[in-house]
């Protein structure tokens, strides 16, 4: 659901009893917060209030929206990027806020879930990156055609599915088939190199990693996740890929 800034502006005049402290907000707040919310949508749903690193200010982040920095007199509110400038240095602390979050959700997936691609005995993976991908996407396989020199390099990568056209399309149906065949890597090759393949469906967790992918802030293919949390949207050279995740 796309929410306008208009809209949440609005919802400033809702706001004014509120009243925020300068520690952790505690759930009483998040409840009279996500109740004036529904006020304006019923659909609005608050996700967390935590305390922003500006002095009065906190980050309330939407469930499946914008993350908002709301003033402790609930009379301000911006939705936006905010950057820290100090010892000559930017440090976009709105990302490092998201890449926490995203990390925090990759805990619960389980690698045997994945379709994955391990550097060759007996080097071991120096690190792993997780890439949200769709059989139909051209950059998607030409990433995959590179993905021999990240494992040779030492870098373990995990797919997960993302049909970009949903979970009734024909990209879905490719994707469930690589997970559903016996030797998923093999058909992970052939359906990337542009091969049909009999479709095999079976139980599988696209489902659940499409889900993800849209909580993470995934709009497109390839999108790769590093272990910190890091999103690369698009398409990386694996030289690139590997300068900056061995670096």
């Amino acid at each position: 659901m796309k929410v306008t800034f208009k809209l949440f502006a609005l919802s400033l005049c809702l706001l004014p009893t509120l009243v925020f402290s300068s520690s952790k907000p505690s759930e009483d707040l998040k409840t009279k917060l996500e109740v004036k919310l529904r006020k304006i949508n019923p659909a609005f749903s608050v996700e967390s209030v935590d305390a922003s690193s500006l002095e009065g200010w906190f980050e309330v982040q939407i469930e499946s929206g914008p993350l908002l920095y709301v003033h402790q007199s609930a009379d301000y509110m911006f939705s936006g990027t905010l950057f820290e400038l100090s010892g000559g240095q930017i440090k976009n602390l709105t990302e490092a806020r998201a890449n926490m979050a995203r990390k925090a959700l990759m805990k619960d997936v389980k690698a045997s879930k994945t379709i994955a691609y391990l550097p060759k005995p007996p080097m071991k993976a120096k690190a792993h990156i997780y890439i949200f991908t769709d059989i139909d996407c051209g950059y998607c396989r030409k990433l995959h055609a590179e993905v021999p020199e990240l494992t040779e390099a030492g870098i373990a990568v995990h797919y997960l599915g993302f049909p970009r056209a949903g979970l009734n399309s024909g990209s879905y149906k490719k994707l469930a088939t690589a997970w559903c065949s016996k030797n998923q890597n093999k058909a992970m090759d052939q359906l990337k190199s542009g091969q049909t393949l009999s479709t095999i469906d079976c139980q599988n967790p696209i489902a659940e990693q499409y889900e993800l992918g849209a909580k993470m802030g995934v709009n497109g293919t390839p999108a790769i996740l590093l272990e910190d949390g890091t999103l690369i949207p698009g398409y990386r050279p694996a030289k690139e890929l590997i300068r900056e995740i061995l670096k």
